[in-house]
């Protein structure tokens, strides 16, 4: 079998195991869409893709392997519907999922300058997800017009925070391989270190491993991870991440690799269409 990386960083600790558990056998290679000018040639693809990457270039390139019947973990589609926050709250409440209550503001500056007195404590995130957006805890207006001045024009979502432990519950699926870890929060005021603990999956609530086995049945993904807060002993979702590092989770390049030689042989799980992905991202929506 041919595996293909897409992705700019071959060596992140995931696929790099993944890839020796793979090449005694298979052949792996790798390609950042981000520095291609070119689409490969359709009568030379890989057996399967693993999209580790979510630039628009990257989305692009996975949808013309797509078209062109290559399978693709996960699909464009489902890549791109995590990346905004307002679709997936919509999508997700839509399925029934505990999924932290949403709204949406075109911009962080508007919002400041209506100079609403807040309900009390919320989490303003970024719209658009990714690497180094913006996530804080706000409980005051001074303290929005502060972040206002840094993100002007940052679409961003405001979710009221949720009473916890000060502890986020980290589950990644692999196909239907759930890990788990704690992390402290990044809303945490005392944070000495962000390392992850590993939890065994029956160290958790009953009822949160169908939570996340749902996840993947909805946003129709197939490598996900899903972070949740311990609401009073009810799991409240406030983040779905398309493919995430999964770092030191033993067993998890296993299920990866093994998913990726099943979907080369067409074997891949029957999933769900790809949810209805509502709206532009600048559009401002109430939820």
């Amino acid at each position: 079998m041919r595996i293909c990386l897409l992705t700019p960083d071959p060596g992140h600790p995931l696929l790099a195991e993944t890839t020796a558990l793979l090449t005694p056998r298979h052949t792996v290679e790798w390609t950042d869409p981000g520095t291609t000018e070119d689409f490969p040639d359709p009568a030379a693809l890989a057996d399967v893709y693993l999209l580790k990457t979510r630039t628009p270039r990257a989305l692009a390139y996975a949808r013309f392997l797509e078209e062109h019947g290559a399978p693709v973990l996960n699909s464009a589609a489902a890549t791109e519907l995590c990346q905004d926050r307002t679709a997936m709250a919509e999508v997700a409440r839509r399925a029934g999922l505990p999924f932290v209550d949403t709204r949406t503001e075109a911009s962080l500056s508007r919002c400041a300058a209506a100079g609403e007195e807040l309900p009390g404590p919320v989490v303003v995130k970024s719209r658009r997800s990714r690497r180094h957006d913006l996530v804080a805890r706000v409980d005051d207006l001074a303290r929005l017009r502060s972040l206002a001045e840094r993100w002007p024009d940052e679409p961003v979502v405001i979710q009221p925070f949720t009473p916890n432990d000060g502890w986020d519950h980290k589950l990644w699926a692999v196909a239907d391989d759930i890990f788990a870890g704690l992390r402290r929060s990044e809303l945490a005021t005392d944070v000495p270190d962000k390392t992850t603990r590993s939890l065994g999956t029956g160290e958790l609530p009953e009822g949160w491993l169908d939570v996340v086995r749902r996840v993947g049945e909805v946003f129709a993904l197939d490598v996900y991870g899903v972070d949740l807060l311990d609401a009073g002993g009810e799991p409240v979702i406030v983040d779905i991440n398309a493919f995430p590092g999964i770092r030191g989770q033993a067993g998890a390049p296993e299920a990866l690799a093994a998913l990726a030689l099943r979907t080369a042989g067409g074997g891949r799980r029957p999933r769900l269409p790809s949810p209805r992905r509502p709206g532009p991202l600048a559009e401002p929506q109430k939820i």
